[in-house]
């Protein structure tokens, strides 16, 4: 099975969490492509797409919005799976956070089979306003492996079941 992992990330930490689903999605035998999303251009040669953003002040990231309304005809045709990434606390991993609005209306147009968030990370080196404010009293990384290995295996299982998956 093809899959496309497409993301949207500012930082480097969404496109840390797509890399660890693509590894996820290869060790269940997948042949996978990651890719930004804004250089995503077609996707009618993948067979499965998953595609996150990284949230900022409440929304997701630009190229990931822009590549599901662009693609939102061709996406309906394949299984697709959204994930985000964002809370800088350990909540992401103590209870399924729910996709903010604008995800689940993006989930709702093109027919998303499951959505997961996952835990983020802001260096203590952050520039610009307002990551920089935001460093100093919340650097830190709360990516959880292992919560990304579980989303992926899960995909994978349902997948070769013919079944969606949840978060």
């Amino acid at each position: 099975m093809r899959a496309l992992v497409a993301y949207g990330s500012k930082r480097g930490g969404t496109e840390g969490l797509a890399f660890q689903v693509a590894d996820g999605l290869r060790a269940e035998g997948f042949v996978v492509h990651a890719r930004p999303a804004g250089d995503v251009h077609e996707i009618g040669s993948f067979d499965v797409v998953i595609l996150g953003g990284a949230l900022y002040a409440g929304r997701w990231h630009k190229a990931a919005r822009r590549l599901a309304t662009r693609h939102a005809a061709e996406l309906r045709e394949h299984p697709i799976y959204f994930f985000s990434s964002g809370p800088l606390d350990a909540s992401a991993v103590q209870g399924d956070i729910p996709p903010v609005r604008g995800v689940a209306d993006l989930m709702r147009r093109v027919g998303a089979r499951g959505h997961v968030t996952f835990g983020g990370r802001l260096s203590p080196y952050a520039r610009g306003f307002p990551a920089s404010a935001m460093a100093k009293r919340r650097a830190g990384d709360w990516r959880d492996p292992g919560q990304v290995h579980d989303w992926t295996r899960r995909i994978a299982a349902e997948l070769r079941a013919g079944r969606p998956v949840r978060a």
